[in-house]
């Protein structure tokens, strides 16, 4: 039988974990992609409970699409790119969990992103999304930048142009900030009419609430609204910088992914939107290809 026919029809789960959304797929060597399933939100910076929640939720909806049962989750073996084990402690508590999976491989959802954007060889990469940060991979060498999380940076993510838009419209509204085409829909989207309307929708909310006004910040600048176009910028210029410094360890490749990745593009300094390259996979394969990686290591001791 060897190791080989095992690893032929070895089933292995991709999970991709971030501060919106959790997705995971379900992979087989020999027959490709058996299934998919999206469920809530997985930063571990924002609650484990939640987090192993939406990896439960997306991995029986996953076993569901590819028409396996319950009991088939404790075979697989799987890979975890995860938002928020940057943070060590973190990581630690992730992986003393007590999973249902047969193994489980724990990395950062940039390292998974990295491997699917460049189908496993090196190179760099951004996400912006709801977040942002940048991570490059080249030999031994690895350089992560940024990913410290909404309020304390992410400058050029979904959630920081949100909040940018938020504080300048309730300057407005208040007659602090001169006056923008961020203010009507910002309320609108709301359905609100002040200041006080904003402000209860907001405060103490999470980065993907305020993620979600994002388009309305890149419509108005679409539009060339003089305020809406500067916190574009401001947070396009921070993303071109980044991946000047991902480029001093000469990566090969560059990809830009996460919502944000198109419509920011026009808006990155040229010698940095030029080398921007499409990722060959998403970053649930990227995690897949790292389970498999991972995997092969341990058989191989």
């Amino acid at each position: 039988m060897g190791v080989n026919m095992q690893s032929e029809s070895q089933l292995f789960i991709g999970i991709d974990g971030g501060g919106s959304k959790c997705r995971a797929t379900i992979f087989c060597p020999n027959k490709g992609v058996l299934g998919t399933g999206v469920a809530g939100r997985a930063n571990p910076l924002h609650g484990l409970e939640q987090t192993f929640e939406s990896i439960l939720a997306s991995t029986e909806l996953a076993i569901a699409d590819a028409k396996l049962t319950s009991e088939d989750v404790n075979s697989l073996i799987a890979g975890l790119g995860l938002a928020g084990v940057n943070v060590p402690r973190l990581f630690k508590l992730v992986t003393q969990w007590q999973h249902p999976f047969a193994k489980m491989y724990l990395t950062t959802d940039l390292h998974t992103a990295c491997i699917g954007a460049h189908e496993g060889n090196d190179g760099a990469v951004i996400i912006t999304g709801t977040g942002s940060c940048g991570y490059a991979h080249v030999g031994e060498q690895s350089l992560l930048i940024g990913g410290h999380g909404f309020a304390l940076g992410d400058k050029g993510s979904g959630a920081w142009l949100g909040q940018q838009a938020a504080e300048h419209v309730l300057l407005n509204l208040d007659g602090f900030a001169q006056d923008t085409g961020l203010t009507q829909p910002i309320l609108n989207h709301f359905n609100v009419s002040d200041a006080m309307g904003i402000v209860e929708n907001l405060a103490g909310q999470s980065s993907s609430t305020y993620a979600k006004l994002a388009r309305i910040v890149l419509q108005q600048a679409e539009q060339g609204d003089e305020v809406a176009t500067l916190i574009v910028k401001q947070g396009a210029q921070y993303i071109s910088d980044m991946a000047r410094k991902l480029f001093a360890i000469n990566p090969t490749r560059f990809s830009m992914i996460g919502g944000l990745a198109e419509p920011l593009c026009k808006w990155l300094d040229e010698d940095v939107a030029a080398r921007v390259e499409l990722a060959m996979s998403p970053p649930e394969i990227g995690a897949i290809l790292f389970a498999q990686q991972e995997f092969a290591k341990q058989l191989s001791q």
